[in-house]
């Protein structure tokens, strides 16, 4: 049974996420035409990004006297969100343009169809990995997210934290999670390339399981929930990583490698239901002649 639900995990991509030039902040996915593309460096991974990807640190330890502060400008500790429950645990930055409203939706998405309540059965714990996010910053992540979730009794089992850098660098060495910073529309380094995962973390703070990509599977995570509970660890997942551009920090730009993919799928289905209607159409011209010429004849 785990070793299934380990591939099938493995086989969700962990994407990277740069910098959009010209993305407002609250958008998702930019279409391809709002976006600036920059000359492909290659299929080498740029040396700017070598430390970004999740390394799995399965049973590894939460610093769980991590101080941070949360939606409500309250100091806490990490191990506050610990003790009676397992932790979904997501690590972004509430100004990304792109990726971290990917990961939020998907899981909010997959948590619509877990059978259990935050707050109750289990937290949501957000980290922002930007030093220079507020509370205030992070309390409008909250109520957009708690209002898309449709349960707004569920909103003390969400919790949206920011920090200073030695609070942040102890949880993301922890997990595993690499990430640099990169340059934003001003060209000032205000932004981020990170990988996109979603971590289960046991009652008593020791990571249980990895999820790769921006898509989650509820069956999954339901199960994952439960095996944390009882502080189960479970099984490393194929690190299959997926970069959605290749950064140039020579030129400063992006290349949309995701955007060229998707616009060349778009192609191909054009093309072939192109192709398929001209064989439609053909055929019900043959048919049609293959019934004229059978009337003539029996006529």
């Amino acid at each position: 049974m785990r070793y299934g639900r380990t591939i099938r995990r493995g086989w969700q991509a962990a994407i990277l996420c740069c910098a959009l030039f010209g993305a407002p902040l609250f958008a998702q996915v930019s279409s391809y035409g709002d976006k600036q593309s920059g000359d492909n460096a290659g299929d080498q991974l740029p040396q700017v990004l070598q430390k970004v990807g999740v390394s799995q640190h399965l049973n590894q330890q939460l610093p769980l006297d991590a101080s941070f502060v949360d939606d409500t400008g309250k100091t806490v500790k990490l191990g506050d969100y610990f003790g009676k429950h397992p932790v979904i645990l997501s690590l972004v930055y509430y100004n990304c343009p792109m990726l971290c409203s990917e990961e939020l939706d998907g899981l909010t998405g997959a948590l619509e169809m877990v059978k259990l309540t935050p707050g109750k059965d289990f937290d949501v714990v957000i980290i922002s990995i930007d030093p220079s996010e507020t509370p205030e910053t992070a309390a409008a992540k909250k109520a957009f997210y708690v209002k898309r979730y449709g349960r707004p009794e569920t909103a003390s089992g969400w919790h949206f934290l920011t920090g200073q850098r030695p609070a942040i660098d102890a949880v993301t060495n922890a997990v595993g999670f690499g990430y640099v910073k990169v340059p934003g529309p001003d060209g000032k380094l205000t932004q981020f390339a990170h990988a996109s995962s979603i971590e289960i973390v046991t009652t008593d703070g020791k990571l249980a399981q990895y999820y790769l990509g921006v898509e989650y599977s509820p069956k999954d995570m339901l199960l994952g929930l439960i095996d944390a509970s009882g502080n189960k660890i479970g099984s490393p997942v194929a690190n299959i990583l997926t970069y959605c551009y290749h950064y140039d920090p020579q030129t400063n730009k992006h290349s949309l490698i995701i955007a060229r993919v998707v616009q060349f799928g778009g192609m191909v289905t054009v093309a072939g239901l192109g192709g398929f209607m001209f064989l439609m159409f053909r055929r019900d011209v043959n048919s049609a002649r293959e019934h004229d010429l059978t009337k003539k004849e029996n006529g």
